[in-house]
Formats: C-alpha cells, sequence, structure tokens
C-alpha cells in the first residue's frame, strides 16, 4: 500500500506584548525579509515542542524575556499562503496583556529598534500579515486566511 505524502507546512509563532493600549514592535533587520519593516517576537516550532514551549523560547533568545506557556494568552491563528515562499505556514498568535517585565534586543544582527507602538497610531511600514492579525485580535477574530504575493 502506498502511502499519500502529506502537504507540509511552516508552524511560526508570533507574540504580542501588550501595555497601555500599546503593542511592543520590533524592526527587522538584515535578516533577508522585509527589512526595515516591523514586526513582532516570532519564530518557528522546531520540532518536538509545542507551539507555546517555542514562543517562549523565541521570546527568551530575542528580547531577553522568561515567560511559562501559562504566561501565554491564545489569540489569533492564521493559515498564511506566502507566494513567494516555498510553503504555506500556520502561524500562531499569543499575547501577554498588561504586559510589565525589562526587554531587551538581545538579536542586534536580526533586529534594529524595539518599540512600543499606540493601537492607534501602528508604523506606516509594518509586516501586513502581522498588522492584518493585529487587527483580528484586536477584534477578536480567533481565525484568518491570508493570502500576499
Amino acid at each position: 500500500m502506498q502511502h499519500k505524502k502529506r502537504f507540509p507546512f511552516v508552524t511560526a509563532v508570533h507574540w504580542f506584548a501588550f501595555k497601555d493600549n500599546q503593542v511592543l514592535l520590533a524592526r527587522r533587520f538584515q535578516t533577508g525579509y522585509m527589512d526595515g519593516y516591523y514586526s513582532v517576537p516570532a519564530g518557528h516550532v522546531d520540532g518536538e515542542e509545542t507551539a507555546r514551549e517555542a514562543l517562549t523560547r523565541e521570546i527568551k533568545e530575542e528580547v531577553g524575556v522568561t515567560l511559562s506557556v501559562d504566561d501565554l494568552q491564545f489569540a489569533h491563528v492564521m493559515h498564511r499562503n506566502q507566494v513567494s515562499e516555498p510553503h504555506e505556514r500556520i502561524d500562531f498568535f499569543f499575547c501577554t496583556l498588561a504586559f510589565t517585565s525589562a526587554f531587551k534586543n538581545c538579536e542586534p544582527e536580526k533586529c534594529d529598534q524595539l518599540a512600543w507602538f499606540s493601537l492607534d497610531a501602528l508604523p506606516e511600514k509594518m509586516v501586513e500579515y502581522v498588522r492584518t492579525a493585529l487587527e483580528h485580535v484586536k477584534n477578536e477574530i480567533a481565525y484568518s486566511e491570508h493570502t500576499e504575493a
């Protein structure tokens, strides 16, 4: 019996840290993808870890904050087809409300600014799907589909 090959997805995790109607954003730098645009601390699930475990690892690596998986609140999931990439993606977005911990830029070779932005005045140069997910989170929409060139 021949087994059908399963369709591969890249699984990514993203973190919205909220404080006083603001969100923490990171400006991408020298990554080869959307450099100069703001996004959020994020990364890929490496395997042998849950989405929340992957995100706590990424948060520690990128901004030096130690969180437990219980500190992360599920906010949104997006099925994303980015035509310029070889695989479709499943993006999990989690948030931390009333975030007050100190943070630092632990990856200056990939990020040249970490800053708080008002939810009502986000930067013009922001990664499109992250902006879309943030809007869905604000509107309490748990699932979306996103296609971009």
